[in-house]
């Protein structure tokens, strides 16, 4: 049976002594914690005698020094007690004296300037870093195109397919139901004002000067970005590229210049793939909703679209083969030795490459107006 915590206080030249008797446990502290701290109120050298008690747990002990008036004033050398008490209240006291999270407030405005400015140093030196990054591969492409047979052609071709061949399905089901979804919105609003039939230019010229290549460079950034940053950086974690080195191993020859190539190679045929699909997605609406058939939708392509919009959106091709690849394979160089950096990275490029592809898209499309293309 439990016996209920008690405890009595004694006075000696050294002060009070708390002799606390019984088990001081959750079941059977009571009010007697509280009674212990207010018979205590305002006592100094509180000698506590453990000896007589018979169980405690950390209710008890948390009730044992919350009595003194906390972790900062009590001390376990003021206490005498077998071993496993002292140390239960050791861990409790321990416990007790964590530091608090101060809770956060506005920053002021020496700290928001230091924030700021931390940023921009921040910025400059990943512009730094890209700007090295960018003539070390310039180089290596140079040295390339002099002696192509330092050209790794397997590496190329192998990544060619994995970043081509192996997105041909995901390019054309996306880009089909881009060109159906523009159709569909297409047919709908030019029905009211009973022009239905240049739904056929809205669904080419938006395929082929737009949504072909924006939705191609998406998902490679979000297949191939990745990809190439992770693969980069799993050798990095692994200490790999420092052993190319050491072996006389340029890794931009080895593992950066062949991405580029298969990207560069790639991403022209797969926007031709998505052009095929969205147009076909696009020629399926309009003869299921408008009754236009195939032979009238390619009629009307040819005659009002024209190549000209085909290869406005083809131009940007290369441009967006070298932003994915370079953000991919830069972030990879950037790992370091731990895998949150990885995946880190792994997320920035990414988030990288898809911000790029539509700044760059909006560049182009600022520039080709002003160029009356």
């Amino acid at each position: 049976m439990d016996d209920p915590a008690e405890f009595s206080l004694k006075r000696s030249e050294a002060g009070v002594v708390a002799v606390l008797r019984g088990d001081w446990t959750a079941v059977t502290l009571g009010t007697a914690g509280d009674d212990l701290g207010k018979a205590l109120s305002g006592a100094t050298g509180v000698h506590f005698d453990l000896t007589e008690m018979d169980r405690m747990d950390t209710a008890g002990a948390y009730a044992v020094i919350r009595a003194v008036g906390g972790g900062d004033i009590f001390e376990l050398r003021m206490a005498t007690g077998r071993q496993d008490t002292m140390r239960l209240l050791e861990l409790v006291d321990n416990a007790y004296r964590v530091i608090q999270v101060p809770i956060r407030r506005l920053p002021s405005l020496e700290q928001l300037v230091i924030r700021i400015g931390k940023g921009v140093i921040e910025l400059l030196d990943d512009v730094w870093e890209t700007i090295i990054f960018a003539g070390h591969l310039l180089a290596v492409g140079w040295m390339s195109l002099i002696h192509p047979r330092r050209i790794r052609w397997a590496a190329c071709f192998s990544l060619a397919e994995r970043a081509g061949l192996d997105a041909v399905p995901i390019v054309a089901v996306t880009a089909f139901f881009i060109g159906a979804v523009i159709g569909l919105i297409g047919a709908d609003m030019l029905q009211q004002f009973g022009a239905e039939v240049f739904a056929v230019e809205l669904i080419g010229v938006s395929i082929l000067r737009e949504f072909n290549i924006v939705i191609t460079a998406v998902l490679l950034a979000g297949r191939s970005a990745s990809s190439f940053a992770a693969e980069i950086g799993a050798m990095k974690m692994n200490q790999e590229i420092d052993a190319m080195k050491v072996m006389g191993v340029d890794p931009f020859e080895a593992l950066v210049f062949p991405r580029f190539v298969a990207l560069l190679v790639t991403l022209p045929l797969l926007t031709f793939v998505a052009t095929i699909a969205g147009l076909f997605g696009g020629m399926v609406v309009t003869w299921a909703e408008l009754g236009l058939g195939p032979a009238f939708f390619l009629h009307r392509l040819v005659d009002n679209v024209g190549s000209q919009h085909f290869l406005v959106g083809l131009s940007k091709a290369p441009v967006m083969a070298m932003i994915i690849a370079g953000i991919g394979c830069r972030q990879g160089m950037e790992v370091g030795g731990d895998v949150e950096s990885l995946g880190r990275h792994v997320t920035a490029a990414v988030v990288q490459a898809i911000f790029a592809i539509i700044l760059l898209d909006a560049v182009f499309a600022l520039i080709y107006m002003r160029a009356d293309v």
